[in-house]
């Protein structure tokens, strides 16, 4: 080989494949995105703010018993100083500094949640629910432009909604173990989520969301007693609460999966497509 065809070579091999550009999400998909985020962290600040008020949870109609709560983020005086803990039935552990007990002012106080993960950051009930409830009505709002959206423009069912070729236990598996082992979709497989994926999305869309907003209205007064069925649908109000409380959790997990997934699979590129709908895949199949 001569040093002409030698030089070829090696350009060629050092060489990078153009990048091609996709359209992934529509601008209706990236603004309810963004406020989703938005509405959800608020929601989850000033929830624990309401929780701070009664940081106990309960089963049943008629729960109020502290010797019986499920869970209980709560604060003990001893001799050597003020304690905190949390306790899910029998089991207890000691949280002093975290939960139950927080540093405030440089001195340890009694608080469920720390101010640094309230809204407001000062015990304030009132203002706490005042944030809650006018981001949840966005949250509502907000959720149903994107499924009427999804809806009336194909994105649900093009998107979201696994095929038959996707849905096979063979392929089920490999998806499983490809996650695992952090072997993210190349080429033409990364132009659509994969059957994790969307599976994991419509759970959140379609399940976890209308839970959390149905728990939220069943512990309102004034949405019983027009909607008196919603108390029984769940058990109670205390139930409600508890149910509340879990989804919140799940929703707080699967974000955390989410940006975990969006940084190791190629966080500019997901990040692009999210801001101005274009995700670049290049010639050879590989994510840029």
């Amino acid at each position: 080989m001569n040093s002409r065809n030698a030089m070829h070579v090696s350009e060629g091999a050092t060489s990078k494949p153009p990048r091609q550009f996709i359209r992934r999400h529509s601008v209706i998909v990236r603004i309810t995105h963004w406020l989703n985020v938005i509405c959800l962290s608020v929601l989850l600040l000033s929830g624990l703010q309401i929780f701070n008020a009664h940081p106990r949870l309960y089963w049943g109609k008629f729960g109020a018993d502290a010797d019986h709560a499920l869970l209980d983020i709560g604060s003990q005086q001893r001799a050597d100083g003020l304690h905190g803990y949390v306790a899910i039935g029998s089991l207890r552990v000691e949280t002093t500094g975290v939960l139950g007990v927080s540093r405030e002012a440089g001195q340890l106080a009694p608080r469920a949640f720390p101010e640094w993960l309230t809204i407001p950051s000062y015990h304030d009930l009132g203002a706490g629910r005042n944030w809650h409830f006018t981001f949840a009505w966005l949250l509502v709002v907000n959720g149903a432009i994107y499924l009427l959206h999804g809806l009336l423009r194909g994105h649900i069912r093009r998107d979201l909604l696994p095929g038959a070729d996707q849905l096979t236990p063979k392929h089920l598996r490999q998806e499983l173990v490809d996650h695992a082992r952090l072997r993210f979709a190349k080429g033409d497989e990364a132009r659509r989520y994969n059957a994790l994926q969307k599976l994991t999305y419509l759970a959140v869309a379609l399940g976890l969301l209308p839970l959390m907003v149905l728990t939220g209205l069943t512990m309102s007064p004034g949405m019983d007693a027009v909607f008196p069925f919603l108390p029984d649908l769940f058990g109670g109000r205390p139930s409600a609460r508890t149910l509340h409380f879990i989804t919140a959790t799940l929703l707080v997990l699967f974000v955390v999966v989410h940006v975990l997934m969006v940084v190791l699979s190629g966080f500019w590129n997901n990040m692009r497509s999210m801001v101005n709908g274009r995700y670049a895949i290049d010639r050879s199949g590989e994510v840029q």
